[in-house]
């Protein structure tokens, strides 16, 4: 397939003159029948990898998607963009359904969205017909019992390559740690290995702001919401909670104050659950108040903010959940309130799981999920080193570096744990490290000898509280990482080996403690800061405004939400551009063929109006 070809496809159906950061290699090894797993991060530009080359492909794309909500999303987005596509799913009448499998024999349709249930139904029925011509599996996380949304129905999908040989298939996720990644592969049994097939994007979401809230109470932190939603007005966002009573209790409370607000929980019945999701996707609902149940099922671009009422319990759903905002690109705020008691509850949860290596397992990374919210380093090096991506510098938009602690060169220290690492051949855990440089001639640093390494003893002169938690600052910055199915053994990262060899230098906090933030009569007001659309050029906020109004016109003659039409991000470029022709509406990002000639009249008609 010639690149001019992908890059016209891009242009025409997209509206886009160049790719993301791996989509093209993807594209092309998909089009040559190869397999891939795809990590990226939410709003990344998952779906353009199977899209695009289902396009290109002879016969029906299947994507496997777990939310009949998501699916609807999907479909719509590729309607609006001039592409045919369906869903497959119990939603729709069993006439329409047959006409659905009419279209795709034809060959009348592109892509075909179905749940893991509904394609087992399909193997022998449609699908034994049909012209494959890949397999997408979205959400692929949920193949693991080590991913953080794990669903027994896709465990069934390591069959496709066995009744389906030379269909090339594609998982696709948004988070997902080495092993889930690795469990994915082999459950899917996908031809790829980390080194070729594998395409990891950066996890690094520069418009989404991070900060945590320590001790809070419940009343100090719903008068917080309040505030912070009174300064964020028509902005859409979701508040996470930990129980269904919290979402209820909170939600009642917005709206005793004038916001609009819904909860959203499994204990709801699933038309009282849809009718909260499609408020929130047509505009209609400012706020939601959800248990993570909701919010995996929507594509809503324009979600401005995230709030954690409790703390998650892993970094995987913490990063899913915060990935809802900002879609489009937009800067959003992320906020996590954070106790102890959060802490106690979520580890209640894990110890009353019966599976004792994922009981394990659980209870590693809601330590880790505390690390984060404790720490005193920049919560965005946390959070990617987490995801074993090497990110050395501070973001600049988080509450620690807003606020950064007092730092000393820990270099020294740095090398005496990273020497402990290397001379036990990173097979140990942090604690018997830190007995190490203590000198503790405990049974087990006896047994294995290692009171006779030139490392036993060196690190006296601080306590085993300051080695631990120069340990962790080390596991936050990239330099260790912990292999949690080797007894959490120690691992240097090639960046650690620089400091090691004295290539790079470190900067620990000294003397680290939790900063906790006091509740003030009147809370910092966050305002929502556009970016910069070709030099120095700001979106007219007037223009901007009508233009919305014209969308959500249109969104409501058609049925769909807003963001569907067009996203924030390019009204933005509209509102910063002001085309006065189609074609020059046509050469914005993202507005493709369609929707160039669907929209284009109507919203030049309104630039020109403005402008006289």
């Amino acid at each position: 397939m010639e690149e001019g070809t992908i890059l016209q496809v891009l242009k025409q159906f997209f509206g886009y003159d160049s790719f993301k950061p791996h989509q093209r290699e993807i594209i092309e090894s998909t089009l040559k029948g190869h397999d891939s797993l795809v990590l990226m991060p939410t709003g990344g530009g998952k779906s353009l990898c199977y899209q695009l080359p289902a396009i290109l492909m002879e016969g029906v794309a299947v994507v496997v998607s777990p939310l009949i909500s998501l699916m609807k999303d999907q479909v719509e987005s590729l309607r609006m963009n001039g592409i045919a596509a369906e869903a497959l799913n119990s939603s729709a009448p069993q006439s329409y359904q047959d006409m659905i499998c009419r279209h795709c024999l034809s060959g009348d349709i592109k892509l075909l969205y179905i749940s893991p249930e509904r394609l087992m139904v399909e193997v022998d029925k449609l699908f034994s017909t049909l012209k494959i011509s890949l397999f997408a599996i979205d959400e692929a996380h949920c193949i693991s019992h080590w991913g953080h949304d794990f669903r027994p129905e896709y465990s069934q999908l390591g069959m496709l390559h066995e009744r389906f040989p030379g269909v090339p298939i594609i998982a696709l996720t948004a988070t997902a740690d080495k092993l889930t990644r690795q469990d994915i592969i082999r459950q899917l049994h996908l031809e790829v290995s980390e080194q070729q097939g594998v395409y990891i994007s950066s996890f690094d979401r520069p418009n989404l702001s991070l900060k945590v809230l320590h001790g809070y109470s419940q009343a100090n932190k719903d008068a917080y919401i309040v505030n912070f939603i009174r300064n964020h007005e028509g902005e859409s966002g979701i508040v996470y909670c930990l129980s269904r009573k919290s979402t209820e209790q909170l939600a009642n409370k917005l709206k005793r104050q004038g916001i609009s607000a819904a909860s959203y929980h499994a204990g709801m019945t699933a038309s009282s659950r849809d009718r909260v999701q499609e408020a929130f996707r047509g505009d209609n609902i400012q706020v939601v108040c959800a248990t993570i149940a909701f919010g995996m099922g929507i594509d809503k671009s324009n979600v401005r903010w995230i709030i954690h009422y409790n703390m998650p319990k892993s970094m995987e759903g913490f990063y899913q959940e915060i990935g809802r905002a900002g879609r489009d690109g937009l800067p959003s705020d992320t906020i996590l309130f954070y106790s102890l008691q959060d802490v106690v509850q979520q580890s209640h949860f894990i110890m009353d799981s019966p599976d004792e290596e994922q009981r394990k397992t659980n209870q590693e990374k809601l330590r880790r999920m505390r690390q984060y919210a404790e720490s005193s380093i920049c919560r965005r090096r946390i959070l990617l080193n987490y995801f074993n991506e090497l990110y050395d510098k501070d973001c600049h938009n988080c509450d620690v570096c807003h606020n950064p602690p007092k730092t000393f060169d820990g270099t020294i220290a740095a090398q005496k744990i990273l020497s402990a690492a290397a001379r036990t051949q990173q097979r140990r855990s942090a604690t018997v490290l830190i007995d190490i440089l203590l000198g503790h001639s405990t049974d087990s640093i006896r047994r294995n000898r290692y009171n006779e390494l030139p490392t036993f003893g060196i690190g006296k002169e601080y306590d085993e509280r300051h080695w631990r938690d120069y340990a962790l600052q080390l596991l936050q910055m990239g330099y260790i990482e912990i292999a949690y199915d080797e007894y959490n053994a120690v691992k240097i990262t090639s960046l650690g080996w620089e400091v090691l060899k004295g290539q790079h230098q470190v900067s620990l906090v000294d003397n680290p403690t939790i900063v906790r933030e006091t509740v003030k009569k009147h809370q910092r007001q966050l305002r929502l800061t556009l970016p910069t659309i070709e030099s120095s050029a700001l979106p007219d906020q007037d223009l901007l405004k009508a233009l919305k109004a014209l969308r959500l016109e249109l969104a409501r003659e058609q049925g769909v939400p807003a963001y569907i039409v067009i996203s924030d991000k390019v009204l933005t470029a509209i509102a910063t551009v002001k085309p006065t022709t189609i074609a020059a509406f046509g050469q914005i990002s993202g507005i493709g063929a369609h929707k160039q000639a669907l929209y284009g009249a109507k919203f030049v008609a309104l630039v020109k109006d403005y402008h006289s």
